[in-house]
């Protein structure tokens, strides 16, 4: 049997202080969320104060932080003076979702349009429909998409609404229902696929030829038509080419997706985007700034700054205790200030340091100016991790004279020119848009034509590598692109 053999062992552990966590959360929050965690810091912690002083010379006033580290210097420590206990470092709710007070009112716009699903339940509320009728409608519409399509089994539709709804329906009922609200407003709305979504559309239009045709195509030839293959349908059908042409004009017209004509105020794409920093060029020169937020200046409160004044005097133990309670609360102030001061340090030497870097792009936002950049680049040039600068970069956006650009915009590897520079991906993507663009549509190019016509610009780029870059820029195969 084994002998067990016990034995102490040192290592080195590198663990964050708590400053440091605080500072790591609030340099993830964009700036509308970080003002309202302040609003809610403040309101959590009774000893602070922020609102401005007012009434006269014989009012007694707030106290500043400072003049009560300076009567702590004077009359002895806190802890001196109270005993010692462990901070109290408070736990911030991070999740918000709304903004705090706003200073610059241009940015804080309130979207009133009526939702998507609002919509749809004031046109319901328009039609002759008993209570269970009702019922069941306003179930199938809630079930849409952001896009307007019902993806949901008919049959799964009936056993969600007999198990959370206890209403008992049949899909014979469900589809009459649905075919009323594909009459409502956005038209294609409440479409099962693009297919029948196009085809609601022509349904509403007036029947001219063109519109009788495109119905015939959908109808008959839906897969060639997705596919493109125009000749095909057109033998199919016996449509000329002009007939043809006229097909493809109205379709191009109708909407494929018609949940987005519709503002939805409660969803997380209809917020509005709040700047964090802001780049003027005057002069020459590049100018940064973070106006939108600026650290508080924090008061004690002087109701409790009494209750400090009489618990350093006091002999009573209870106005000790309540005094030490104050104490906490400040000194958890102080931490949150310091975390802020930390995070608006990070982020302005971040966002310098990468203006530095691409300055010839901020000057006039030429995207051909802007070089290769990633995290690590920043990461050397700030001295940060490039986890902070990943931090820095997530969900942060900069206001400057020729537009508004999240962060990751302007990084992008490098790829070398034939004459062994090394150029943004970025150069490269707009090179491949241009030529799609300009190519002949009735003979579009292929990703080896695109090859050799980025070679001849100077690109060395592989046949995989265009096939990527298509897809980022949405860019479909040739055959997909040829037009009539």
């Amino acid at each position: 049997m084994a002998a067990i053999e016990q034995g102490l062992q040192q290592k080195q552990q590198q663990k964050l202080s708590p400053l440091q966590i605080q500072t790591i959360k609030l340099i993830e929050m964009p700036v509308q969320a970080l003002e309202q965690h302040v609003r809610e810091v403040l309101n959590d912690n009774p000893v602070i104060d922020d609102t401005p002083q007012g009434g006269g010379d014989d009012e007694p006033r707030d106290v500043s932080i400072s003049e009560v580290e300076e009567r702590e210097q004077s009359g002895g420590s806190l802890e001196e003076n109270y005993g010692s206990q462990d901070d109290d470092i408070p736990s911030y709710n991070l999740h918000v979702n709304n903004w705090g007070k706003d200073e610059r009112p241009e940015y804080n716009t309130f979207s009133v349009k009526q939702s998507f699903t609002q919509s749809l339940l004031e046109q319901l509320g328009y039609r002759n429909l008993t209570e269970h009728e009702r019922t069941v409608a306003s179930f199938i519409i809630g079930s849409l998409d952001d896009d307007g399509y019902l993806r949901r089994d008919l049959e799964a539709l009936v056993d969600d609404l007999a198990f959370r709804a206890g209403v008992e329906s049949s899909a014979q009922e469900v589809e009459r229902l649905l075919k009323l609200i594909q009459e409502f407003e956005p038209s294609g709305v409440g479409a099962r696929d693009l297919r029948e979504c196009l085809l609601i559309q022509l349904e509403d239009k007036k029947r001219t030829p063109s519109v009788e045709n495109a119905i015939r195509v959908l109808s008959e030839q839906f897969d060639a038509f997705k596919n493109r293959h125009f000749q095909k349908i057109m033998s199919k059908l016996h449509l000329s080419e002009d007939q043809m042409k006229g097909v493809l004009d109205e379709i191009r017209r109708l909407n494929p997706s018609p949940g987005g004509q519709i503002d939805d105020s409660y969803t997380d794409q209809a917020q509005q985007v709040v700047p964090d920093f802001r780049l003027d060029y005057e002069n020459g020169q590049l100018i940064l700034s973070m106006p939108r937020f600026s650290i508080p200046e924090l008061r004690i409160n002087r109701k409790y700054s009494e209750i400090m004044e009489n618990g350093r005097l006091s002999q009573s133990r209870a106005d000790k205790e309540a005094a030490t309670f104050v104490k906490q609360k400040i000194d958890s102030a102080k931490w949150f200030i310091e975390a802020l001061r930390q995070r608006q340090n990070t982020l302005y030497s971040t966002m310098q340091a990468i203006i530095d870097y691409q300055h010839d792009y901020f000057i006039d936002g030429d995207e051909s100016s802007l070089r290769p950049m990633v995290l690590k680049d920043i990461a050397e040039r700030t001295g940060f991790d490039i986890s902070t600068i990943s931090r820095v970069v997530n969900s942060k956006w900069i206001e400057t004279h020729f537009g508004i650009f999240p962060l990751k915009y302007f990084f992008s590897e490098g790829l070398e020119n034939k004459e062994g520079e090394e150029v943004s991906t970025r150069e490269i993507k707009k090179a491949l848009r241009a030529m799609v663009d300009g190519e002949d549509k009735h003979n579009p190019l292929t990703d080896d034509e695109l090859v050799d016509g980025l070679a001849a610009k100077g690109y060395k780029v592989a046949r995989r590598t265009i096939a990527k870059y298509r897809a980022l820029l949405d860019i479909p195969k040739a055959r997909l692109r040829r037009e009539l």
